[in-house]
C-alpha cells in the first residue's frame, strides 16, 4: 500500500472532504430550487394583487360615474323645465364630458391638459345652473403639456365643492388653483362653508382618497381643512 493510505488521519480527511463537497452541492441545488419556487410564488401573489387593484379601481370608477352623471343630468332637467336657451349648449358640454367618461377614463393616465379642459366644461355647466349666485375663479399656471394624471382625479374635488359648498350672502364662492412642474402637480380648491360639517363629504371625496392610495401610494400629500366659513383641499401629487 502507498505510505499515504496507511495514514488513518489522511484517509478520514479525504472522506470528510468528499462528504462536505457532495453535501454542499446538494444543498446548493436545493437552495436554487427553493429560490425558484419562491420567485414563482411571489410572482403569482403580485399578479393577484394587481388584479385585485384593477378590480377595486374599476369599482371606484363605477361609483364615480353615476354620481357625477346624476348631478349633471339633474341640472339639465331643471333647465329643460324652464325651456332655457342655454339647454343646447349644456347638452354639447355634457356630450364632451360623456366622451371623457366613456372612452378616456378607462385609460391609466391622460394628459393633464385633457383633465383641465373637462374641468372647464363642468364649471361652465355649473355656471349656467347657479347663474348670478356663483363666484368662481379657476387659475391654471405653468401647465406642462406632457404632464399626465389619472383620469377623473381632480374633477370630483370640484364637483364636491359645488355639491356641498354653502351660499354666503347668496353667493357660492369657489377658488381653484392648479400649477405643476415636470414631476409635481399642485392643486387646491376652497369653497364657502357655513356649517362645520364632517370632512368626508359625499361618495366622490371618499372614492378619490381611495384612488389616491391605490394609484399614488406614498407619492401624494392630501390636506383637508374644514372650518366654519371655508372648506379647503390641498393636493400635492408626485407624478414621477
Amino acid at each position: 500500500m502507498p505510505p499515504l493510505s496507511r495514514n488513518l488521519f489522511f484517509v478520514m480527511m479525504a472522506v470528510y472532504l468528499v462528504t462536505i463537497i457532495v453535501s454542499a452541492f446538494k444543498l446548493l441545488k436545493l437552495n436554487l430550487k427553493h429560490t425558484e419556487e419562491t420567485k414563482k410564488l411571489e410572482t403569482k401573489i403580485l399578479e393577484t394583487q394587481l388584479k385585485l387593484k384593477d378590480q377595486e379601481l374599476n369599482y371606484l370608477k363605477m361609483q364615480i360615474h353615476p354620481h357625477f352623471l346624476f348631478n349633471t343630468l339633474n341640472t339639465m332637467y331643471g333647465f329643460a323645465l324652464k325651456k332655457a336657451d342655454e339647454t343646447p349648449e349644456m347638452i354639447l358640454k355634457l356630450s364632451n364630458l360623456l366622451d371623457y367618461l366613456l372612452y378616456q377614463v378607462d385609460k391609466p393616465f391622460v394628459l393633464l391638459t385633457e383633465e383641465i379642459n373637462h374641468i372647464k366644461d363642468y364649471i361652465e355647466l355649473e355656471k349656467m345652473r347657479f347663474n348670478k349666485n356663483l363666484d368662481i375663479n379657476f387659475n391654471c399656471e405653468k401647465i406642462i403639456d406632457t404632464n399626465k394624471i389619472a383620469p377623473m382625479l381632480l374633477l370630483p374635488f370640484i364637483e364636491n365643492s359645488f355639491k356641498h359648498g354653502s351660499l354666503k350672502d347668496s353667493i357660492l364662492t369657489i377658488d381653484i388653483d392648479l400649477t405643476c412642474t415636470k414631476e409635481t402637480i399642485f392643486f387646491s380648491i376652497e369653497n364657502t362653508n357655513s356649517k362645520n360639517e364632517k370632512i368626508n363629504k359625499g361618495i366622490g371625496l371618499q372614492n378619490i382618497q381611495k384612488r389616491l392610495d391605490l394609484l399614488y401610494k406614498n407619492k401624494y400629500d392630501l390636506e383637508i381643512t374644514n372650518s366654519e366659513n371655508v372648506f379647503k383641499i390641498s393636493l400635492i401629487l408626485n407624478t414621477n
